[in-house]
């Protein structure tokens, strides 16, 4: 008898022994390639399930209805009496002062009920809608330039004493002006960390003339109705801000609105607006605790995601900058930190400036900076989730399913459509620029060069004017737009889209020629399953074979029989019923040829068994890429020798 160990090594074919066939390594099996990828893949979806919830938890439906009713009330008039003195319909300085003295204040404070009743104010506070507290009061804030900061023509100079450039921040007047008696008079520096306003005409500081409203409505008006008596606008004025902001406890919301009115070096006004509804008190209720915690656990899948990338850098060196996929996951890498880096700024700036902003009730709290940037992280964290789910969605598939045709067509592809892009940049442009020269001065979509841009991307979708064009131009209007349509519509898009199916028809050929080289899922587990089934581990009893058992039973009757115990008819026609088993179970595991022997070395192991399938994957695939290789070089040869007949004839 062999030893166990003898009984459980695989009978190997001598000739692949002397072959130089050695087995290969574990790390190169694509079962092995594939569980790995698999649980990667299991992470990466607990990772996004995670960062699903901590990005959605920033923002609400009630958000949306809390902006829209700031909107209505203070940016659109409530009748069609009020129109004249909206906020969309300021076009001069005395509009401006006509809104801030009637609909501004009436939004400002809420003194009385809807029956006329007048309200009892906790800390003479004004509750907009009743509901949605006003935290201290509004400031209304101005920036003006100085004067001689443009140049005037010599021959105009005798009509023309005073000249008020357009803001730039080297042209901001800091002087004190007016009465120069109150803080409305004189210039006030911003903090340094305080976020620039970028309007219609230009980059606005946070410093300027700033006053504060009191805290009745009649006061306001006084205020209001002196600054505009003693001229608080001037020429030089480029931009006034007014701020504000308010808190619901319904919804723990708090509503940060900034409302700008720009008066350009033209003349007339501008008007914008900014509304943010963001959450600062983030961990009230059990669920905000919950989302702590998956903030947390978002820090620490970061701080892994890290340390595995850094070991791959280190060993890879170069060549893990040279993939794709490796540049979107440092990118995934640094949007994340920079969320993180943010999320920690914004709760530890709330929690040290809440106090402070509302010790005061007669003095504007500054939540504009903290809502400023909130809605930054934000926005980055929407960034953060839109990469991660492309990576999802394409990297893990990719890696999954090399054989998938999108990589493929967009490698192949690549230089095509550089070299297609340039041509459709060039000619883009330039019309682009033809535009703006032609229509510029007379259509507003056509105002900057920006406009221009998005304009002909609009056209190209079918989204565009052509009576504003038409009226700007009769004779270049519609040249410009029929060429436009017949250049870059008809023909430069028809071409790009050329390249792309005559690309995916050429890789959807290369892959009918070549089989797939990876093993995918459902390949996988069907295989897996089929080896189960044969060797019949599904049920761990019966991984006994029955040759051992016959083995061991006859071993057992023949030493009874050495002993010379009594034989009857009956033992000895069960050792030959055995025996018969025996040889039966040696030709059924014989390794090549027809041999007489019937010993337990023709038994194959789980582990033999799966190397051996492995291992025969393997030959095949190397079969399969030497069949391609063939056919291709085949299919090479005739495409020449017809080239060559062609040109002969």
């Amino acid at each position: 008898m062999e030893p166990a160990a003898a009984r459980q090594r695989p009978a190997v074919d001598p000739r692949l022994s002397g072959s130089g066939a050695t087995r290969p390594p574990v790390s190169c099996s694509p079962q092995l390639e594939l569980k790995t990828t698999l649980w990667e893949l299991v992470i990466y979806i607990i990772f996004l399930i995670d960062l699903c919830i901590v990005t959605f938890s920033t923002v609400s439906t009630d958000m949306y209805y809390l902006n829209k009713v700031m909107s209505r009330l203070f940016l659109e008039p409530s009748s069609s009496e009020d129109n004249s003195s909206g906020f969309s319909s300021i076009r001069s300085r005395a509009d401006f002062w006509r809104f801030a003295e009637g609909p501004l204040l009436d939004g400002l404070y809420w003194e009385q009920w809807y029956n006329n009743t007048t309200l009892t104010l906790q800390n003479n506070s004004s509750h907009i809608y009743y509901e949605n507290l006003l935290l201290g009061v509004a400031q209304i804030r101005q920036l003006k330039v100085r004067n001689n900061t443009c140049s005037i023509y010599p021959y105009f100079r005798a009509f023309l004493q005073d000249c008020y450039g357009e803001y730039r921040y080297g042209a901001e007047d800091r002087s004190d002006f007016g009465l120069r008696n109150k803080s409305e008079w004189k210039y006030t520096s911003a903090p340094s960390l305080s976020p620039w306003y970028w309007g219609s005409m230009g980059l606005y500081s946070s410093g300027g003339y700033m006053f504060n409203l009191p805290k009745s409505k009649q006061e306001s008006v006084e205020k209001l109705v002196f600054l505009r008596q003693n001229s608080w606008l001037t020429r030089g004025t480029r931009a006034v801000f007014i701020d504000f902001s308010t808190y619901n406890a319904n919804v723990n919301l708090f509503c940060i609105i900034r409302l700008v009115v720009e008066f350009p070096a033209t003349g007339g006004a501008l008007t914008s607006s900014h509304i943010y509804s963001v959450k600062l008190l983030r961990y009230i209720t059990y669920y905000d605790y919950f989302l702590a915690s998956c903030e947390v656990t978002f820090c620490l899948f970061i701080i892994t995601f890290i340390i595995h990338k850094a070991i791959k850098i280190v060993k890879l060196k170069k060549e893990y900058f040279r993939s794709a996929w490796n540049w979107l996951d440092l990118l995934l890498l640094v949007v994340s930190v920079l969320a993180i880096a943010l999320n920690i700024y914004c709760t530890a700036a709330v929690s040290l400036l809440m106090e402070e902003l509302l010790s005061n009730a007669h003095v504007y709290p500054d939540f504009y900076f903290l809502g400023f940037w909130q809605v930054l992280y934000n926005n980055i964290v929407a960034v953060n989730i839109f990469f991660a789910w492309i990576k999802v969605l394409i990297l893990e598939y990719v890696q999954f399913n090399k054989s998938t045709r999108l990589p493929s067509i967009l490698s192949r592809c690549a230089k095509d459509i550089i070299g297609f892009a340039i041509i459709f940049f060039i000619i883009f442009f330039a019309y682009a620029q033809l535009g703006y020269l032609i229509f510029g001065s007379q259509v507003e979509d056509f105002s900057t060069f920006q406009n221009c841009i998005f304009t002909q991307l609009r056209l190209v979708l079918g989204d565009f004017n052509f009576d504003t064009i038409e009226a700007a131009n009769r004779v270049l209007g519609p040249i410009y737009f029929i060429t436009f349509v017949f250049f870059v519509f008809f023909t430069l898009l028809n071409m790009f889209l050329a390249i792309i199916n005559d690309t995916y028809s050429e890789v959807k050929a290369d892959f009918e020629v070549l089989p797939s080289q990876e093993l995918r899922i459902r390949d996988f587990f069907r295989q897996s399953r089929k080896a189960l089934v044969k060797l019949k581990l599904k049920k761990p009893e019966m991984d006994t074979s029955p040759a051992d058992e016959s083995l061991g039973s006859t071993s057992k009757d023949i030493s009874k029989l050495s002993n010379g115990d009594s034989a009857n008819e009956k033992s000895h026609l069960k050792l030959s019923k055995l025996k018969k088993g025996k040889e039966k179970r040696g030709q059924k595991y014989a390794p090549t040829e027809g041999t007489d022997s019937v010993t337990a070395q023709s038994y194959v192991s789980t582990a033999d068994f799966q190397w051996l399938f492995r291992y025969t994957v393997e030959l095949q695939n190397k079969l399969d890429n030497t069949n391609a290789k063939i056919r291709r070089i085949m299919k090479s040869m005739e495409l020449k020798d017809a080239s060559r007949q062609e040109s002969i004839v």
